[in-house]
């Protein structure tokens, strides 16, 4: 659960980071989002939630 809550932790400081220090660029890619399609925004998810796994995967062993 410690685990659980620590990943969750650095989510939400990546979060505020990326609001902090890019909000004009965060505005940006929300008026892009529409215009890309959904399989496209699909691929590049499950892409991020692998690299997400294998790399926990590596670190946790």
């Amino acid at each position: 659960m410690a685990d659980l809550l620590a990943g969750f932790a650095f989510f939400l400081i990546i979060e505020g980071l990326v609001y902090a220090l890019a909000p004009r660029f965060l505005v940006q890619m929300a008026r892009l989002l529409p215009s890309i399609p959904p399989e496209q925004l699909r691929l590049a998810g499950l892409i991020s939630v692998t690299c997400g796994v294998g790399l926990v995967w590596l670190v946790r062993g």
